[in-house]
Parts: C-alpha cells; sequence; structure tokens
C-alpha cells in the first residue's frame, strides 16, 4: 500500500462588518426577529436595483494590502445561477473571472515552524438567508435577515497538508481580519466560516487526487475533525478498491462524520455572466495608497516588536497579539506602571486570562481597566506587597470597578512587612520551637528551608518581604 499524503484548501467566508448590506440599505444587525432585515433589493423584488456599498469594497482592499496581494484595478461582479429556498433572487450576486483581491500569501507557523501559504483570491459577493429545520414539525422555515449581508471569500492554494496546518491557516486568518477590523469573527454567528476541499494522493505523485468539499464549517475544532475523518474515509475508500466521487459533504459533529450533501457542481453548472446591473469596479492608486494609509500593524510584526522592545519570549507574545484588544491592554498597562513588561506579560497572560476565561469575557468586557492593573503591579514591583497579596488585590479589583490597589491595601492593612526586626524576632521564636528541623537543615536537608520560610509567612499572615524572609533564614540557621 502507497503511502499518502494529505492535500488540503480552504475557502474562508468572511462577513464583513459593514452597517449595512452590500447591495442595499437594509441594515446587518445579528439576533433581530426573522425577516425583519430585507428588503425589497435583498429579496429580488421587480424594479428593484442594487448599488453597491463602498465601505465592503474598502474592507476588502485592506485585506489584500495586508496580505501582500495583488489589488485588480478593475473587477466586475457576476450573477451565479442556481435554485436554493433561501436565496430568494434565483442568483447569487459574486466575482468570478475578475475578483477584486488575486494573488497573496500568509505564512503560519506549525511545530516551531514557519510555512507559507498561497492565497489564490478574495472576492466579494453577498451572503444568502438561512434555513431553520427545528420547530416546524418536518417543514423548514427561512430567515433572509443575512441575505444581501457582505462576504469576503478568501480562497487558499491548495497548500496545506495536514488537519493540523489547516487549523493554524484558519486562526492565522481570523486573527488578521480580526486585526483589521473588517470582520468580528464571531464563528457562532456564523460571521467566520469555512469550505475545506480536502484530496488524497500517494506521496510523490504530482497530480491531484479528486476533491471532497466539506461545507459550513464553523469552529477550530470541528475543522481538525472534519479533515480528519474524511482523510480517513477517502484512504480507505481507495485502499479497498473505491473511487472518491467528487462531491460536497456535510460534517455531522454528534457521529463525528461526513454525509453526502450533492455532486460537486463545476463553474459551468453555475451559469456565470457579468450582472448587468452593477458596473465594473475601479480602484485608483490614490483610492490603494488611501486604504493603505489605514493599516494597523499585523500581528506577526507586532509579534515581532514586542519581543525586541519588550524583551518577552515567543510564548509570551504569541499570547499576548493573538487580539488586537489584548495587545493593546498589555502595552497599556506597561507603560503606564512603568514595570518589567515580563511581570506586566505574566499577570495578563496569567492571572487576568484565567479571570477571563472562568467568566467567559473578552478582553474587552475586562472588568480592570489598565491603569487600575498598573497600579496593582507597580506596587508589586516596589514591594509594597508580595505577588502571593497581589492576588487577593486583584480578586477585590475585579469584583469592585471603581477601587484602586492603594486603597485596598490601606483598607485592608495589606502593606508588606519589611522591617527586619520584626522578621528576625518571628524567625527566632521559630527555630526555639523547632529544634529538629534546625538539625534537619544543617545535616543538608534543603527542603526543610521551604517549611520554615512557610511557618515565617503563616505567623506574619503573608506580608513579610519574602526577599527579607529569605535571607535573614539562610543566615539565622546558619549562624544558629
Amino acid at each position: 500500500m502507497p503511502t499518502w499524503e494529505t492535500v488540503i484548501g480552504l475557502e474562508i467566508h468572511s462577513q464583513l462588518s459593514t452597517q449595512s448590506k452590500i447591495f442595499s440599505g437594509a441594515a446587518t444587525a445579528y439576533g433581530t426577529e426573522p425577516n425583519t432585515q430585507a428588503c425589497a433589493v435583498d429579496l429580488g423584488l421587480p424594479g428593484v436595483l442594487p448599488v453597491l456599498n463602498a465601505e465592503a469594497v474598502r474592507k476588502a482592499v485592506l485585506f489584500g494590502l495586508a496580505i501582500d496581494a495583488h489589488i485588480a484595478p478593475v473587477s466586475v461582479f457576476a450573477r451565479k445561477n442556481y435554485f436554493y429556498p433561501d436565496l430568494p433572487k434565483g442568483y447569487q450576486i459574486s466575482q468570478m473571472d475578475r475578483p477584486i483581491v488575486g494573488h497573496g500569501h500568509l505564512d503560519i507557523e506549525v511545530n516551531g515552524e514557519t510555512k507559507r501559504i498561497g492565497i489564490t483570491r478574495a472576492h466579494l459577493e453577498e451572503d444568502a438567508g438561512k434555513s431553520l429545520h427545528e420547530s416546524f414539525h418536518g417543514m423548514s422555515g427561512i430567515d433572509l435577515n443575512r441575505a444581501g449581508t457582505p462576504l469576503l471569500e478568501i480562497v487558499s492554494e491548495p497548500d496545506l497538508r495536514s488537519a493540523q496546518e489547516a487549523v493554524a491557516y484558519m486562526r492565522q486568518l481570523h486573527e488578521l481580519v480580526r486585526y483589521l477590523g473588517i470582520c468580528d469573527g464571531n464563528m457562532q454567528e456564523g460571521s467566520f466560516r469555512c469550505d475545506a476541499n480536502v484530496s488524497v494522493r500517494p506521496v510523490g505523485q504530482q497530480v491531484f487526487g479528486t476533491r471532497v468539499e466539506i461545507k459550513n464549517i464553523n469552529s477550530f475544532k470541528f475543522v481538525e475533525k472534519a479533515i480528519g475523518h474524511e482523510v480517513g474515509r477517502q484512504i480507505e475508500l481507495i485502499e479497498n478498491g473505491g473511487t472518491v466521487v467528487q462531491e460536497t459533504r456535510l460534517y455531522d459533529a454528534n457521529k463525528d462524520e461526513t454525509r453526502p450533501m450533492r455532486s460537486k457542481e463545476e463553474a459551468n453548472d453555475y451559469r456565470y455572466f457579468p450582472d448587468p446591473d452593477l458596473l465594473p469596479v475601479v480602484i485608483s492608486e490614490a483610492f490603494k495608497a488611501e486604504v493603505k494609509a489605514g493599516l494597523p500593524e499585523l500581528p506577526e510584526a507586532k509579534k515581532r516588536r514586542f519581543k525586541t522592545d519588550y524583551q518577552l519570549d515567543n510564548e509570551a507574545a504569541a499570547q499576548l497579539t493573538a487580539s488586537r484588544p489584548l495587545a493593546d491592554y498589555f502595552e497599556a498597562v506597561a507603560k503606564r506602571s512603568g514595570c518589567e513588561a515580563k511581570l506586566c506579560a505574566n499577570w495578563i497572560n496569567g492571572e487576568l486570562a484565567a479571570a477571563l476565561n472562568k467568566e467567559n469575557k473578552d478582553i474587552s468586557e475586562c472588568p480592570i481597566a489598565p491603569e487600575r492593573l498598573a497600579g496593582l503591579l507597580q506596587r508589586i514591583s516596589d514591594g509594597t506587597i508580595s505577588g502571593k497579596i497581589g492576588k487577593q488585590i486583584f480578586e477585590a479589583l475585579w469584583q469592585n470597578p471603581v477601587a484602586t490597589a492603594d486603597a485596598v491595601i490601606k483598607a485592608e492593612g495589606l502593606k508588606q512587612i519589611s522591617d527586619t526586626g520584626a522578621i528576625a524576632a518571628v524567625i527566632d521564636q521559630l527555630i526555639a520551637g523547632h529544634a529538629k528541623q534546625v538539625a534537619q537543615y544543617q545535616a543538608g536537608n534543603e527542603k526543610v528551608f521551604g517549611f520554615f520560610v512557610g511557618q515565617v509567612m503563616k505567623a506574619m499572615q503573608g506580608k513579610a518581604n519574602p526577599t527579607e524572609v529569605n535571607q535573614m533564614l539562610q543566615a539565622m540557621l546558619k549562624a544558629k
């Protein structure tokens, strides 16, 4: 039996975060009552004409510039004809031969190695409505609120060779569109979803195998599982003498399997032709320059800067730049506190991240503003409180949105004790009362030292300066 190679290409549908739809003035807000945000244009009623949303064009160009892609000076909208209940016009306005964004690339990192993934194109199109199958007793309901919402479909080259690489690429793209502010990336609401084209071939063979498209996958976990299952299915089928059929399949997360949806259409099945109601889109150099001026610092560039400017390791920098608001939060804390960047990074990636995760909050919903966390870290850094007491104060700041670290320290009497006389008195008492442990330490049992540190901190209610405690303990135990 041959050794098999997996070939994967992803089509990512990124819903653009415009206030109105791509060809009409209807709103795009999520979660409204069904069929309350579909106007005459979205429904394709007689006599109406589409008008292109300039903001959708701007966001598409912004994305193209971010992936170092060719921006077409002229792009054309076409009608993609097919019948489906949630497509009221009987066709979808999309781009075929002349998309707005041409060849570009995105770099991913898998197992410590960087790989460049080609992006074939990114084109603008309108979304369809949504079919609802629950609570209709054998029938389907149609909600057309989503019809006409602007989409940017991002099509990769077949450069991905594993489910792990596919997930890394999808995550990187998800991070990028959110950094750019062109998509909210909410996968549960369908703002960012994926179709995966999967095939297998014997290692060394240049010709691609027959590909199968897995439709509408809306989580990173399911992308990995769906591809993994489909690869196994295709290999088993071929090795048992069967043939892979080009088709569209759906992934069933409950059964962890893919199942046939329909035979895969070719472009000519859709009878594409230029939309007669829409003029070609002309992108001038001046417009490109204007959009480029609005490009934010991109994730990889920000990660490199964090490693250089703040002396952070790769893991800490990657965590902090996972989202633009999180990176901004870190920089605000680091600048306001004046503390060592590593201390700020450790608290944000540790205590703060855990608290946000526990309450299922995003950094934008964090109840501790950067200046309040900065105030806490200043008191840890200057020795006013210990890290352990800092966690206690952090909890108080989390629960009280107006409290400051200084106010909590004063109200609770949490100031760290650095009085060497007071610490020495406690150590003297402990040494006198634990002759056995003193003998063990002097005989070379270093573990007993931790016992003494714990006893001192307990006796002083956790307020003793840990550095002073360690230094004085070592000196006084050796002198005994």
